[in-house]
């Protein structure tokens, strides 16, 4: 199951459903298990507060993403409104491609991918860009 949430501001995703099959289609395709991802759209006060308690970070961010178990993908993930406007801007990509670019990275650090290393990151980067491209057929 997948659920869209807003927590201090008013967000609705457009396509909501198509979306979630995207996502399900992710998984899918990287032979993850689904068990539950709350997706939660926030402002950056919001995630911020959520960065400073849980994570002891004093820093804006874009997502957070809890994992909740190893074997199946069940979390909590957080999304700054705020953050995905402005790296829009400043990445000069619509603000639709950066939500949903944000979107796909949670959901592939639950499927393992990790981002600390600059191998990694490029990793990570050609499978939220493999993705993206898939997002655009549906």
């Amino acid at each position: 199951m997948i659920t869209f949430h807003s927590e201090g501001i008013e967000f609705d995703l457009d396509n909501a459903e198509k979306t979630q099959e995207w996502i399900l289609q992710t998984i899918e395709n990287e032979e993850g298990t689904l068990s539950f991802i709350n997706y939660i759209f926030c402002n950056d006060t919001y995630l911020h507060r959520i960065n400073v308690e849980y994570l002891d970070h004093d820093t804006y961010t874009d997502i957070i993403t809890f994992p909740y178990a190893s074997d199946t993908i069940e979390s909590d993930i957080f999304i700054s409104i705020d953050r995905i406007r402005e790296n829009a801007k400043t990445f000069d990509v619509t603000f639709e491609r950066e939500l949903y670019r944000v979107m796909i990275h949670g959901v592939l650090h639950l499927l393992g991918y990790a981002d600390k290393t600059e191998e990694e990151q490029k990793a990570m980067r050609a499978r939220e860009d493999f993705y993206l491209q898939r997002k655009t057929v549906l």
